[in-house]
């Protein structure tokens, strides 16, 4: 005879990407010490919804563009600290220096997604060399 499955097999708590995404976001900006205010513009949301973010009383949702766009920044982020080596200062040290590639700061220039993605491309570039 054979066994019944497990109960924890009927039971598998499938993660809540807006959730996932919103914790991950946040925790980017918390990383490079980008503010409420700053990350706003980035993700395309309101100061006050990133509040809300923070709060955990929102969470952003899957196929919208902020949703998309926070992606892209954890990208970023992730691309950054490979290259810094997890140095949160020298990762932020990177966003707050003018960058001629980028003609401008980067905390400046993702501020736009033209921008979000030439800092992303700049950092995969840079990450691709040996």
């Amino acid at each position: 005879m054979a066994a019944a499955p497990s109960d924890r097999a009927c039971h598998t708590v499938v993660p809540d990407p807006g959730r996932v995404v919103t914790k991950a976001v946040l925790r980017a900006a918390e990383e490079l010490g980008i503010t409420a205010r700053a990350l706003a513009p980035v993700i395309g949301v309101s100061e006050a919804t990133v509040s809300r973010m923070k709060n955990d009383v929102f969470a952003l949702a899957p196929d919208t563009k902020p949703f998309e766009l926070a992606v892209l920044f954890v990208r970023l982020f992730r691309s950054l600290d490979a290259i810094v080596g997890g140095d949160p200062q020298v990762a932020r040290a990177w966003l707050s220096n003018a960058n001629e590639a980028l003609d401008g700061r980067p905390i400046d220039r993702i501020r736009t997604i033209t921008g979000l993605l030439d800092a992303i491309a700049y950092l995969d570039a840079r990450r691709a060399r040996v």
